[in-house]
């Protein structure tokens, strides 16, 4: 399964419509294990997306990923706008470079994350939700369920990354809130697909 240019659009302007009305919730969340801005941090990320299409309409699935890409780079703080931003980037080069399935695009994703952030499965960031989505597109099982039991899963792990492991065993009990914004990006995802 592939996305083309009309249904990779209406995932990203899903996402930004879902984290612009969480923007509170996600702000929330990281102030539990964080700095309380990664609501705000991603807002201003998603006006950015939003102004990069209205300036220029992307023409393909390439420069549409490269723009979000761009887009969260430049205006998101703290290390989700580098993280988002790489994942985007890499997704961009691997459609451009051949006609890739979806389930292998968001491994590509998965993987710039890990690379980039130097973390894997467990550590109780945005890869606990990037990964077991993969998993389940491969496996052609991805539902809500799968956000959700990856949701849980997070909230129990202990912060081994980023300023959420200075609370050590007290990040514990706690979703991460790139793990959250990460969900509605898939829950945007399966939006589409179920369209």
């Amino acid at each position: 399964m592939k996305l083309e240019l009309v249904d990779a659009k209406k995932w990203i302007n899903l996402f930004v419509e879902k984290v612009q009305a969480n923007k509170a919730n996600l702000n929330e969340l990281d102030t539990a294990i964080g700095d309380g801005d990664h609501g705000t941090n991603m807002d201003r990320g998603m006006n950015a997306i939003k102004d990069s299409f209205a300036k220029k309409d992307p023409e393909n699935v390439a420069d549409l990923y490269k723009a979000t890409a761009f887009a969260m780079i430049q205006k998101v703080g703290g290390a989700s706008g580098p993280l988002y931003g790489t994942a985007f980037l890499d997704m961009s080069k691997a459609v451009k470079a051949e006609n890739i399935e979806l389930a292998d695009l968001i491994q590509v994703g998965t993987d710039g994350i890990k690379r980039r952030g130097q973390s894997d499965v467990g550590m109780k960031t945005m890869i606990n939700i990037w990964q077991p989505v993969s998993d389940a597109l491969k496996n052609d099982a991805f539902d809500q369920k799968v956000i959700d039991s990856a949701l849980e899963n997070v909230k129990e792990l202990v912060a081994t990354k980023g300023r959420a492991s200075y609370l050590e065993e007290k990040s514990k009990g706690h979703i991460d809130p790139g793990a959250q914004s990460s969900a509605y990006l898939f829950e945007s995802l399966l939006e589409v697909l179920g369209d």
